[in-house]
């Protein structure tokens, strides 16, 4: 089958190859990929993480055309959206664990479902480490990308009041209309403590995002978008006298933590009924993919990018 491979000397280290179809564990569905979504996590650590010859990417969707053995999951036949932690999903074909899908209705493009696996149930699952956030700031910082912009969506949804932080002027357009009270390019601009931290940026903004946290507070490491450690002065947090935390945010791990599935389902339900935007900024033809690549390493996609898989 054809498949976009790891290959150091190729552009954006992508090519399209030949490589063996998937066999399908028992518990897992074959399903033909017609979409897949690019995340930053994938293109920028590619050559640390990925040996030459290996086939990437996290989300897909498409349709099953071989159900599990074990009986789990959907029929042949069904439109699915999932994840995977072994990657793969940049491939005409790939062997889903039925845990990790969720089945989506004809009304939603495959394209826009393939936005969000990753990004989107990140977004989820770090809200949610957060605790309520009814009524409370919440500040998300790098939210013109494809985690930052679930984000501030599923926090407005919370009730919770948002301030979106982005690199540039350029990177802040849309952000209000998808309900963001306050739009700020300079972590200085924001003018009263918050109560919760969803950072995807790292490096010397996560240590300011930190200090604005208020008594109780908590951030979110989320990701490391800047590429760079990140250095608190914690004697000057202990001076200041606010108790707050600071966690490595992991959203899951393969095998221990729950399946992608339950929550997949609940996003896939929203975006039917209007109530999530994928916030798709480039889509494309996968032969294209190193030019989609190079875009989100140089901050010029706002959202995610999506891949439709030729046959």
């Amino acid at each position: 089958m054809r498949a976009l491979i790891h290959d150091p000397g190729a552009p954006a280290g992508l090519r399209l190859g030949d490589v063996p179809a998937p066999v399908p564990r028992d518990d897992q569905a074959l399903i033909q990929v017609h979409a897949a979504s690019l995340n930053f996590v994938d293109v920028a650590f590619m050559a640390e993480r990925a040996r030459p010859g290996a086939v990437l990417g996290m989300d897909a969707a498409g349709i099953v055309v071989k159900a599990a053995a074990d009986g789990s999951g959907p029929p042949p036949g069904a439109r699915v959206v999932g994840f995977g932690w072994a990657a793969g999903a940049w491939a005409e074909y790939r062997a889903a664990d039925t845990k990790e899908l969720a089945v989506v209705p004809d009304s939603v493009d495959l394209g826009a479902a393939s936005a969000l696996p990753a990004a989107g149930v990140t977004a989820l699952r770090a809200l949610r480490r957060l605790g309520p956030v009814i009524g409370r700031r919440v500040l998300v910082t790098g939210a013109s990308g494809g985690v930052g912009r679930f984000a501030v969506q599923l926090a407005v949804r919370a009730g919770a009041y948002v301030v979106a932080a982005v690199g540039s002027p350029s990177r802040a357009e849309g952000l209000r209309e998808l309900g963001a009270d306050e739009v700020v390019v300079d972590l200085r601009d924001v003018t009263a403590p918050v109560f919760g931290v969803l950072d995807n940026v790292g490096g010397a903004v996560l240590a300011e995002a930190f200090g604005l946290l208020e008594d109780g507070g908590c951030a979110q490491s989320i990701g490391m978008a800047s590429r760079e450690p990140t250095t608190i002065d914690f004697e000057t947090e202990r001076l200041a006298g606010v108790r707050k935390r600071l966690e490595p945010f992991i959203v899951g791990r393969a095998g221990i933590d729950p399946a992608f599935g339950p929550d997949l389902t609940y996003l896939v339900d929203l975006l039917e009924r209007k109530a999530l935007d994928p916030q798709i900024g480039w889509r494309g033809p996968w032969e294209r993919a190193p030019e989609a690549a190079e875009a989100l390493l140089a901050r010029r996609v706002s959202g995610k990018a999506v891949l439709d898989i030729g046959r």
